[in-house]
């Protein structure tokens, strides 16, 4: 389901909007190696012990195929869509399904979060500053899911892309290599009474960001695990003004719906 922005669409857009030295691109955002697939689990870790499930919390990839914050932003622009990998019915049953719902709120809902940083290296803390509508996800499971964004989120240099799950979503891949792959999720690190980390025991909150301005600490780094997800970004032409890139948002807004509606007739 996993389709790009139209080269024609491109195309029109540059010559209406920008200077012939300057043009968009598009640029996939934490795509390296390792596609996106629908997470299954691994043959010694069934039941119980398969951890494929992100639930009430915001989480972004710190390491994937040793790339570091592959959904860093390094240009302005705006994230048009994003593509999710989630686990099939196979392995999430009816069961499970019917248990999840009724633990964590409702059915299976994500939504993207763009993250600003405001913290140190050490002490790794976010604020949102844009997020896409909620998205339900259960009629998707099993598939590598396309979802175009019908008003584009704007990005600069440094913002992070998150995935925000505000109930669950069975959205992890793990048992990879510890030091090439590793994702944070919106928790404060701290030791528990038994001396154990707090990040290896239910958050007992809600802890997904979902309001506009709102901090959270990124402390709980998880290792071996990654989280299946990428955003297209299309990056704002070089020597735009104000009025400009207004209307390129514009434009960028209305080219948008045109590709949801295209994608929600082909679903």
């Amino acid at each position: 389901m996993k389709r790009a922005v139209t080269a024609l669409a491109a195309m029109i857009l540059a010559a209406v909007l920008v200077p012939a030295a300057a043009s968009a691109a598009n640029i996939e955002i934490g795509v390296t190696a390792s596609p996106i697939i629908a997470p299954t689990c691994p043959a010694d870790a069934q039941g119980n012990a398969c951890k494929i499930v992100l639930t009430q919390v915001t989480a972004y990839e710190t390491r994937r195929d040793g790339v570091v914050n592959p959904t860093k932003i390094q240009e302005a622009g705006v994230i048009s869509s994003f593509t999710l990998g989630l686990t099939g019915t196979s392995t999430i049953t009816a069961k499970d399904i019917s248990y999840l719902d009724k633990t964590y709120g409702g059915p299976p809902e994500v939504q993207l979060t763009i993250l600003h940083p405001t913290g140190t290296s050490a002490r790794p803390a976010y604020r949102v500053a844009a997020q896409s509508p909620v998205f339900m996800v259960q009629p998707e499971l099993g598939q590598v899911a396309e979802f175009p964004l019908v008003a584009p989120l704007p990005v600069v240099r440094g913002e992070l892309v998150a995935l925000t799950v505000p109930t669950w979503a069975p959205v992890l891949s793990f048992e990879l290599s510890s030091s090439k792959f590793s994702y944070s999720q919106s928790r404060t690190f701290s030791r528990t009474t038994a001396g154990t980390s707090s990040c290896s025991t239910s958050a007992g909150a809600n802890l997904a960001q979902i309001t506009i301005g709102e901090l959270s600490n990124y402390s709980c780094n998880f290792v071996g695990t990654r989280v299946e997800y990428s955003a297209l970004e299309i990056t704002t032409p070089a020597g735009f003004s104000s009025q400009q890139r207004r209307r390129w948002l514009h434009e960028q807004a209305q080219l948008a719906r045109r590709r949801a509606r295209r994608l929600s007739r082909g679903r």
